[in-house]
């Protein structure tokens, strides 16, 4: 869509907006707008959450009316990338026109409190553990500082042991740092236990690549879209992200296999906020009561990563990368897509061509936001030989406000101002499926 398009719809939708919104409404917070954002907005717009700032009472959120306003009309918040018009996503909360009406309307009237007897009873949000684990692993203690040099700390892995000593069948994972506002992720694999394990030491720590792209460092770093990114972690089985706190096997009615004896591998990666803090990492798990009769496996691939094939030219505002590409090879159920990449990651679609040929677009991102890494849960039914492409974009160029410096050529790697072309998915299929089946190279 043409800038000067989107700029007229845009101005259109709030004149609307504005016309409704005329001095006197009766809109008020506890009968109108609590209601909105117990909703669509507490769940990171509490104290210790993702959110700033806490929309629990109407003292804390009076100051943000006008903010509130803007972002719901821009359609900022809540966050949400996914093209309307394509797929359908069970955790999609987009606010429907009437509640956006509503809270502009309260804006521009004056933001007023109301009758306190008007309000809902309030959300007993759960403090500390979302999910009652029945098994917490303790997790390492890492010394984010308050001003690291050039503001940035590298990512950390490391090996923890689970204490799982049997085949353990789990049915929702909770990773859960001391200090979410410094925490940028967390993400956990199961490894099969090495006597050579150092548990707790950091195995390895992100180096950017040369800047010429010639070669990635020495330290056994593969990209290969099937197991192993680094030592201590072979697979990616979930993540803590800004929004993207629990992850729920229940409401499938699936579990996921924790193999007898396994390592649990951690990837960590801080973001500084000006105060020195410790962070301790804790890692939660419920446990299913009887063997599941399906079973929930987490996915990843890549684009290719050699600096040969994966190159962004400076300025270059609409860069193509090569596809990552994979058949199906059991038949399975594709309940979630995640896309990631970096600050110049433009958009990205995940595409399924079935066995009769036909093809079809489960999921687009046309305008992708590095700051939210969101999981978009659906419902496919996907037939064994059915092939999954995921294409993406990529803005080097100087109007992207996000782009740390459109001058260099950009490779891939971990840190933020390298790149990266790293789709996640997750499927659901029945117990006895070995997960290493699932899928096969394309090419």
């Amino acid at each position: 869509m043409r800038p000067l398009y989107c700029a007229a719809v845009l101005l259109i939708a709030i004149s609307a907006f504005a016309a409704d919104s005329q001095p006197g409404s009766s809109v008020t917070f506890y009968k109108d707008v609590l209601p909105v954002v117990q909703k669509h907005c507490q769940t990171c717009h509490r104290p210790g959450q993702a959110g700033p700032m806490s929309f629990l009472t109407y003292e804390t959120t009076r100051p943000w009316a006008k903010a509130i306003k803007e972002a719901v009309l821009l359609r900022k918040m809540p966050p949400w990338f996914a093209d309307p018009q394509i797929g359908h996503f069970l955790n999609d909360p987009s606010l429907p026109r009437a509640d956006v009406e509503t809270l502009a309307r309260w804006a521009d009237s004056g933001a007023s409190a109301g009758d306190p007897k008007d309000a809902p009873p309030a959300i007993q949000w759960p403090e500390g553990w979302q999910i009652q684990p029945d098994v917490i692993v303790e997790g390492p203690t890492t010394e984010v500082p308050a001003h690291p040099k050039n503001n940035v700390i590298d990512w950390i892995t490391m090996t923890i042991p689970s204490g799982f000593t049997k085949d353990t069948w789990v049915t929702s994972i909770e990773i859960k740092p001391e200090h979410p506002e410094v925490t940028h992720h967390i993400c956990v694999g199961f490894n099969p236990h090495s006597d050579e394990a150092q548990y707790f030491v950091p195995l390895w720590k992100s180096k950017p690549r040369a800047e010429d792209g010639s070669a990635l460092p020495d330290n056994g770093v593969t990209f290969d879209g099937g197991g192993g990114q680094k030592p201590g972690m072979r697979t990616v089985e979930d993540c803590y992200l800004p929004g993207n706190v629990i992850n729920d096997f229940r409401p499938l009615h699936a579990a996921k296999l924790i193999p007898a004896g396994s390592d649990i591998g951690l990837s960590l990666h801080y973001t500084p906020n000006g105060t020195a803090l410790m962070d301790h990492v804790r890692i939660g798990f419920t446990i299913a009561k009887q063997p599941p009769q399906r079973r929930y496996v987490s996915l990843h691939g890549t684009a290719p990563t050699d600096p040969k094939l994966f190159a962004i030219p400076p300025h270059d505002p609409n860069w193509q990368s090569p596809p990552y590409e994979v058949t199906f090879t059991e038949n399975v159920d594709l309940v979630l897509m995640m896309p990631h990449m970096h600050a110049r990651g433009k958009d990205m679609s995940f595409e399924l061509e079935y066995p009769d040929g036909r093809k079809e677009t489960v999921l687009s991102i046309p305008h992708y936001n590095f700051n939210w890494q969101i999981g978009y849960q659906t419902s496919i039914s996907v037939p064994k030989g059915t092939k999954l492409r995921v294409s993406a974009h990529f803005d080097n160029s100087a109007n992207n406000p996000a782009n740390p410096n459109p001058d260099r050529t950009v490779y891939y790697g971990e840190m933020t101002w390298e790149e990266m072309m790293m789709p996640f998915f997750s499927v659901v299929t029945t117990a006895d499926i070995d997960r290493k089946s699932i899928l096969s190279s394309s090419k």
